[in-house]
Order: C-alpha cells, then structure tokens, then sequence
C-alpha cells in the first residue's frame, strides 16, 4: 500500500471513530472489509458535512457538492487529487465493486437538503430516504458480500428504516435547522403542528405521532429481516452489530416517552461496546451454533 493510500485510510477511520453507531458495527468485520467501510464513512460523512455547514451560504454549499462530484469523478478516473478520503474510497470501489452511481446520488441526496424539506407522504420521504441511505445500505452489501440479487432491494428498506431512525432522533437538530422530514400527512393524522414540532409541545398528540413514527421504523426493520439470509457470515455479523444499535436507540427513544428534545437520544458506550464484541465473537461462531442461538 503506497503512503497516500495508507493515510487517505487512516483519515477515513479517524473520521469515522466519530461516527458513534456505525463505528462499533465496522468493529464486527475483519480488517479488510473494517479499512473499507471506514472509507465509505469518511466520504460519506465529509459530503453531509458540506451540505449542512451553517457557516456558508446555500449557493456555497451547493458548490461544495458540485466540486465533490468533480473530485469523485476524478478519484474513480485515477486522479489522486482532491480530498484525502478519495484514494482510500476509490480503493475500495475498486476492491469490492461498488457501483459509481451509488456515490453520486448520495450526492444528490445531500443536495435535497439545500431546500427547505418538507415531505407530503411517506411515499416521498421514501425517495429522500433512498438517496441518503438506501444506496449507503447498497454500498454496504458490497462490501460484506451478497450470494442473490434479493439483497439489494432489502438493503434499501434497511437503510430507510435506518433514516427514519435518525430523523426521530434528531427531530430538536433538524427542526432547529429549518427541516421537517416527518411526512405531512402524518402530522396532519394526529392534529400535530410544524408549530408544534418548532416549540417542542410533548403532549398525547406527540406521544401518538411518535408511537405511529417508531412503528413504522419496526416493521421496516421487520421486512428487511431476510437480509441476512442472503449475506457472507462476514456480513451477518456487521448487520445484526448494526440492527442492535438502531433498534437500541428506538428501544432508548420508546423508554423516553418519546421525549427528544431535552436531551439527544444516545446508546451508553459499553452497550455498544458489548454489541461490537458480541458481533466479532457471532462471526467466528459455526453456523449451525449461531442458528441455534
């Protein structure tokens, strides 16, 4: 491995011990598969970031993107230049197959959020969902390894399920932000205004709306569940690693009594710890014992 690569990967999993959730699952997957989910989280982290900075104008922010896309063509062209994450991340396009068009509209999706967001249906939020999470998930099977082509559309529930999991978490952030990703339809159901949402009202109505929110969230979970059926052990582990902590924080969220504006919705470190550890120890388990268990 050449010095530029060996430090565009070492920027990439700097960034992504950030990432709470997804840092503890990538510690379930042997190193080769740890170093390239590093990379698929440093770009995609460093992409959001560009959309989200609250320091720059809209139009700025909009370029940002457009010169992401630029140095991403270039990287996957063999260009070196452009940010230290895109070796690492070009590497392991490479390595594992990833296609180009994943990336980019994970770009897109980052760019819907330069507009006021605001979703009608669920069927709408759906396509957000799609776009910032879904292909994330796709990217993700990649890596791990799939054995049939009925892991892909699986991959795009979970990610959704995934999505909507953060936005119930950072319902207080993103509404503080002038985002509003719970579907209209939905508020308008349970009589619960973006008024509401923007004073933090934690009444019955709330109450109501989360409830219905959380169980969607599960039965998207629930539909997705065949996934593992379709993975390399190696891919199982970093799932059910993953499944732990997100159905953690709805379990957290749930515990709460939906209440997600006092404090941000967080899993202990030990718990994830202890989630991370019992996917590496699941990974090395035969098969018939794991089926058992």
């Amino acid at each position: 491995m050449s010095p530029t690569l060996r430090d565009s990967y070492s920027a990439c999993r700097t960034l992504a011990k950030r990432a709470g959730n997804f840092y503890y699952a990538f510690l379930a997957l042997p190193s080769d598969q740890f170093w390239a989910m590093c990379a698929l989280y440093g770009f995609t982290r460093l992409v959001d970031d560009a959309g989200d900075d609250p320091l720059q104008p809209v139009d700025q922010r909009r370029q940002a993107l457009q010169r992401w896309r630029n140095d991403l063509t270039r990287a996957l062209a063999g260009d070196p230049a452009g940010h230290l994450v895109l070796p690492a991340l070009a590497d392991t396009v490479r390595q594992y197959g990833i296609p180009s068009e994943y990336l980019f509209s994970l770009i897109d999706g980052v760019e819907l959020d330069l507009s006021p967001a605001r979703y009608a249906s669920f069927t709408d939020l759906s396509g957000y969902c799609y776009h910032v999470a879904g292909v994330v998930g796709l990217c993700c099977i990649h890596v791990w390894g799939y054995t049939d082509p009925r892991a892909r559309p699986l991959a795009i529930t979970l990610g959704e399920a995934f999505q909507l999991t953060n936005i119930l978490r950072d319902l207080h952030e993103d509404v503080e932000l002038g985002r509003c990703y719970l579907p209209q339809e939905d508020m308008v159901r349970f009589a619960y205004t973006e008024q509401d949402l923007q004073n933090s009202v934690q009444d019955q109505r709330f109450r109501s709306l989360m409830q219905f929110e959380v169980s969607r969230a599960r039965q998207l979970y629930a539909a997705a569940d065949e996934l593992e059926h379709f993975l390399s052990p190696v891919g199982v582990s970093a799932l059910e690693t993953m499944l732990k902590l997100y159905r953690g924080l709805l379990d957290e969220i749930e515990r709460r009594k939906y209440d997600v504006f006092s404090r941000r919705v967080r899993l202990s470190t030990w718990k994830k710890l202890g989630f991370a550890l019992s996917g590496m120890l699941r990974r090395h388990w035969p098969r018939a014992l794991r089926d058992r268990s």
